[in-house]
Protein backbone atom coordinates (compact mmCIF):
# COMPACT_ATOMS: atom_id res chain seq x y z
CA UNK A 1 0.00 0.00 0.00
CA UNK A 2 1.29 3.64 -1.12
CA UNK A 3 0.13 6.37 1.02
CA UNK A 4 1.16 9.76 0.91
CA UNK A 5 -0.75 11.96 3.83
CA UNK A 6 -1.22 15.88 4.32
CA UNK A 7 1.39 16.77 7.04
CA UNK A 8 -1.38 18.78 8.58
CA UNK A 9 -3.06 15.37 9.26
CA UNK A 10 0.09 13.56 10.40
CA UNK A 11 -1.41 12.46 13.74
CA UNK A 12 -3.78 10.60 11.47
CA UNK A 13 -1.54 8.06 9.83
CA UNK A 14 -2.69 5.16 11.63
CA UNK A 15 -6.74 5.59 11.41
CA UNK A 16 -5.66 6.48 7.55
CA UNK A 17 -3.67 3.15 6.95
CA UNK A 18 -6.25 1.23 8.59
CA UNK A 19 -8.88 2.33 6.02
CA UNK A 20 -8.83 0.19 3.03
CA UNK A 21 -9.37 -3.18 5.64
CA UNK A 22 -12.19 -1.32 7.26
CA UNK A 23 -13.89 0.18 4.35
CA UNK A 24 -16.31 -2.14 3.75
CA UNK A 25 -17.95 -2.86 6.80
CA UNK A 26 -17.31 0.87 8.69
CA UNK A 27 -18.57 4.23 7.73
CA UNK A 28 -21.86 6.11 6.20
CA UNK A 29 -22.37 5.21 2.56
CA UNK A 30 -23.24 7.93 0.77
CA UNK A 31 -22.59 7.04 -2.96
CA UNK A 32 -22.07 3.68 -4.77
CA UNK A 33 -21.53 3.39 -8.73
CA UNK A 34 -18.19 2.29 -10.01
CA UNK A 35 -16.24 4.18 -7.35
CA UNK A 36 -17.92 4.35 -3.40
CA UNK A 37 -17.99 7.25 -0.89
CA UNK A 38 -18.45 7.10 2.79
CA UNK A 39 -18.04 9.20 5.87
CA UNK A 40 -16.05 8.49 8.63
CA UNK A 41 -15.21 9.40 11.41
CA UNK A 42 -11.15 10.27 12.77
CA UNK A 43 -10.28 9.48 16.44
CA UNK A 44 -9.54 13.50 17.04
CA UNK A 45 -13.56 14.06 16.11
CA UNK A 46 -12.91 15.09 12.36
CA UNK A 47 -15.41 13.58 9.73
CA UNK A 48 -13.76 12.44 6.75
CA UNK A 49 -14.98 11.63 3.39
CA UNK A 50 -13.39 8.68 1.24
CA UNK A 51 -13.53 7.84 -1.64
CA UNK A 52 -12.98 4.11 -3.17
CA UNK A 53 -12.18 4.24 -6.79
CA UNK A 54 -12.60 0.93 -8.99
CA UNK A 55 -9.90 -1.23 -9.97
CA UNK A 56 -8.89 0.03 -13.37
CA UNK A 57 -10.14 -2.40 -16.70
CA UNK A 58 -8.28 -3.19 -19.42
CA UNK A 59 -5.31 -0.44 -21.14
CA UNK A 60 -6.55 1.35 -18.75
CA UNK A 61 -4.95 -0.25 -15.72
CA UNK A 62 -1.65 -0.24 -17.51
CA UNK A 63 -1.90 3.74 -17.75
CA UNK A 64 -2.68 4.00 -14.61
CA UNK A 65 -0.33 1.46 -12.97
CA UNK A 66 3.10 2.77 -14.98
CA UNK A 67 2.40 6.45 -14.67
CA UNK A 68 1.63 6.93 -18.21
CA UNK A 69 -1.62 8.77 -17.10
CA UNK A 70 -1.99 10.25 -12.87
CA UNK A 71 -3.96 7.95 -11.60
CA UNK A 72 -7.50 9.53 -10.55
CA UNK A 73 -6.82 9.44 -6.80
CA UNK A 74 -3.53 11.42 -6.75
CA UNK A 75 -5.08 14.10 -8.96
CA UNK A 76 -8.15 14.06 -6.67
CA UNK A 77 -5.41 14.66 -3.38
CA UNK A 78 -3.02 17.34 -5.80
CA UNK A 79 -5.81 19.69 -7.36
CA UNK A 80 -6.68 20.62 -4.05
CA UNK A 81 -3.96 22.50 -3.16
CA UNK A 82 -4.39 24.18 -6.05
CA UNK A 83 -7.74 25.09 -6.22
CA UNK A 84 -7.39 26.21 -2.65
CA UNK A 85 -3.90 28.63 -3.03
CA UNK A 86 -5.95 30.33 -5.51
CA UNK A 87 -8.62 31.02 -3.01
CA UNK A 88 -11.42 28.27 -4.23
CA UNK A 89 -13.14 26.32 -1.91
CA UNK A 90 -12.96 22.81 -1.79
CA UNK A 91 -12.53 19.88 0.66
CA UNK A 92 -9.33 19.96 2.24
CA UNK A 93 -7.22 17.16 1.35
CA UNK A 94 -5.96 14.60 3.62
CA UNK A 95 -4.60 11.59 2.39
CA UNK A 96 -4.14 9.41 -0.95
CA UNK A 97 -3.68 5.52 -0.66
CA UNK A 98 -3.06 3.08 -3.88
CA UNK A 99 -3.32 -0.77 -3.50
CA UNK A 100 -0.54 -2.07 -5.99
CA UNK A 101 0.15 -5.63 -7.21
CA UNK A 102 2.06 -7.63 -9.74
CA UNK A 103 4.06 -5.67 -11.81
CA UNK A 104 2.80 -2.95 -10.10
CA UNK A 105 -0.28 -2.88 -10.94
CA UNK A 106 -3.14 -0.12 -9.32
CA UNK A 107 -5.81 -1.93 -7.27
CA UNK A 108 -8.25 0.16 -5.50
CA UNK A 109 -7.01 3.21 -4.99
CA UNK A 110 -8.52 6.29 -2.11
CA UNK A 111 -8.87 9.83 -1.27
CA UNK A 112 -9.21 10.99 1.65
CA UNK A 113 -10.32 14.67 2.47
CA UNK A 114 -12.20 16.62 5.40
CA UNK A 115 -16.27 16.06 4.84
CA UNK A 116 -17.50 19.29 3.38
CA UNK A 117 -20.08 20.62 5.83
CA UNK A 118 -22.30 22.19 2.83
CA UNK A 119 -25.75 20.67 2.82
CA UNK A 120 -27.05 21.47 -0.57
CA UNK A 121 -26.28 20.91 -4.16
CA UNK A 122 -27.74 22.36 -7.73
CA UNK A 123 -30.21 19.42 -7.97
CA UNK A 124 -32.92 21.34 -5.64
CA UNK A 125 -32.63 23.95 -8.47
CA UNK A 126 -34.28 21.51 -11.24
CA UNK A 127 -37.84 22.68 -10.96
CA UNK A 128 -37.63 25.15 -8.30
CA UNK A 129 -40.08 27.83 -8.39
CA UNK A 130 -39.67 31.60 -9.52
CA UNK A 131 -38.53 33.48 -7.04
CA UNK A 132 -36.35 31.20 -5.24
CA UNK A 133 -33.54 30.54 -7.22
CA UNK A 134 -32.52 34.41 -8.31
CA UNK A 135 -30.12 34.99 -5.87
CA UNK A 136 -28.29 31.51 -6.16
CA UNK A 137 -28.33 32.44 -9.42
CA UNK A 138 -26.21 35.09 -9.50
CA UNK A 139 -23.92 34.23 -6.43
CA UNK A 140 -23.03 31.12 -8.70
CA UNK A 141 -21.96 33.54 -11.88
CA UNK A 142 -19.68 35.46 -9.42
CA UNK A 143 -18.36 32.12 -8.06
CA UNK A 144 -18.03 30.56 -11.56
CA UNK A 145 -16.53 34.11 -13.04
CA UNK A 146 -13.90 34.51 -10.45
CA UNK A 147 -13.23 30.59 -10.90
CA UNK A 148 -12.81 30.93 -14.46
CA UNK A 149 -10.41 34.16 -14.35
CA UNK A 150 -8.02 32.52 -12.08
CA UNK A 151 -7.68 29.93 -14.52
CA UNK A 152 -9.68 27.21 -13.09
CA UNK A 153 -12.23 25.15 -14.83
CA UNK A 154 -14.41 22.20 -13.54
CA UNK A 155 -14.33 19.57 -16.16
CA UNK A 156 -17.48 17.78 -14.63
CA UNK A 157 -19.31 21.15 -14.04
CA UNK A 158 -22.18 19.28 -12.71
CA UNK A 159 -24.96 19.71 -10.51
CA UNK A 160 -23.42 17.10 -8.07
CA UNK A 161 -20.12 18.74 -7.71
CA UNK A 162 -20.86 22.15 -6.61
CA UNK A 163 -21.70 22.44 -2.95
CA UNK A 164 -23.65 25.24 -1.76
CA UNK A 165 -24.35 26.66 1.93
CA UNK A 166 -25.98 30.28 2.77
CA UNK A 167 -25.42 32.37 5.96
CA UNK A 168 -25.43 35.69 7.17
CA UNK A 169 -22.48 36.59 4.55
CA UNK A 170 -24.03 35.32 1.45
CA UNK A 171 -23.61 32.28 -0.72
CA UNK A 172 -20.90 30.12 -0.27
CA UNK A 173 -19.62 27.45 -2.86
CA UNK A 174 -17.09 24.29 -2.72
CA UNK A 175 -16.15 22.65 -5.83
CA UNK A 176 -16.26 18.59 -5.09
CA UNK A 177 -14.74 15.14 -7.47
CA UNK A 178 -12.27 17.79 -8.99
CA UNK A 179 -9.55 14.84 -10.24
CA UNK A 180 -10.71 16.32 -13.67
CA UNK A 181 -9.41 20.04 -13.98
CA UNK A 182 -8.08 21.89 -16.25
CA UNK A 183 -5.59 24.87 -15.49
CA UNK A 184 -5.01 27.50 -17.52
CA UNK A 185 -6.81 30.29 -19.37
CA UNK A 186 -10.43 30.09 -20.03
CA UNK A 187 -12.61 32.40 -22.34
CA UNK A 188 -16.01 33.57 -21.94
CA UNK A 189 -17.26 30.91 -24.39
CA UNK A 190 -15.48 27.86 -22.21
CA UNK A 191 -16.52 29.25 -19.35
CA UNK A 192 -20.56 29.46 -20.61
CA UNK A 193 -20.39 26.20 -22.06
CA UNK A 194 -18.92 24.76 -18.38
CA UNK A 195 -22.34 25.73 -16.96
CA UNK A 196 -24.38 24.40 -19.57
CA UNK A 197 -25.24 20.91 -17.67
CA UNK A 198 -26.78 22.73 -14.41
CA UNK A 199 -30.38 21.71 -13.92
CA UNK A 200 -32.86 24.78 -13.21
CA UNK A 201 -35.95 26.35 -15.18
CA UNK A 202 -34.70 28.60 -18.38
CA UNK A 203 -34.72 31.33 -16.35
CA UNK A 204 -32.02 30.42 -14.06
CA UNK A 205 -29.56 29.45 -17.20
CA UNK A 206 -30.23 33.02 -18.23
CA UNK A 207 -29.87 34.85 -14.76
CA UNK A 208 -26.54 32.91 -14.61
CA UNK A 209 -25.26 33.68 -18.28
CA UNK A 210 -26.08 37.22 -18.09
CA UNK A 211 -24.79 38.02 -14.73
CA UNK A 212 -21.38 35.89 -15.68
CA UNK A 213 -20.61 37.73 -19.15
CA UNK A 214 -21.35 40.73 -17.00
CA UNK A 215 -18.32 39.84 -14.96
CA UNK A 216 -16.38 39.22 -17.36
CA UNK A 217 -17.23 42.52 -19.56
CA UNK A 218 -18.72 40.81 -22.45
CA UNK A 219 -22.81 41.32 -24.05
CA UNK A 220 -25.17 39.60 -21.51
CA UNK A 221 -27.62 39.02 -24.62
CA UNK A 222 -25.31 37.37 -26.81
CA UNK A 223 -23.95 35.09 -23.93
CA UNK A 224 -27.43 34.23 -22.84
CA UNK A 225 -28.39 32.74 -26.22
CA UNK A 226 -24.99 31.43 -26.75
CA UNK A 227 -26.06 29.45 -23.13
CA UNK A 228 -29.42 28.66 -24.08
CA UNK A 229 -28.54 27.28 -27.41
CA UNK A 230 -25.69 24.76 -26.00
CA UNK A 231 -28.23 24.03 -22.67
CA UNK A 232 -30.88 22.78 -25.40
CA UNK A 233 -28.11 21.13 -27.23
CA UNK A 234 -26.98 18.86 -24.29
CA UNK A 235 -30.19 17.91 -22.77
CA UNK A 236 -31.67 16.83 -26.72
CA UNK A 237 -28.34 14.58 -26.44
CA UNK A 238 -29.05 13.55 -23.12
CA UNK A 239 -32.81 12.51 -23.34
CA UNK A 240 -32.43 9.93 -26.40
CA UNK A 241 -30.92 7.65 -23.71
CA UNK A 242 -32.37 9.01 -20.79
CA UNK A 243 -35.23 11.24 -19.53
CA UNK A 244 -34.43 14.64 -18.58
CA UNK A 245 -34.98 14.81 -14.55
CA UNK A 246 -36.38 18.56 -15.03
CA UNK A 247 -38.67 20.77 -17.03
CA UNK A 248 -36.60 22.50 -19.39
Amino acid sequence: MHIVINPKYASLHDFIARIPSRFDHEGREIYRARNVIKVMRAPDGTLVNVKRYHVPHGPNRLIYSWNLRKPKCRRAYEYPFKLLARGIETPEPIAVMEERGTLHLLGYSYFVSVQCPYEHTLYEVGNAPEGSYEALAEALATFSADMHLKGVMHKDYTPGNVLWTRDEAGYHFALVDINRMHFGPVSLRQGLYNMRRFWGPRRFSELLAARYATLRHADPAQAVAYMLRERARFWAHFARKHPVPFDL
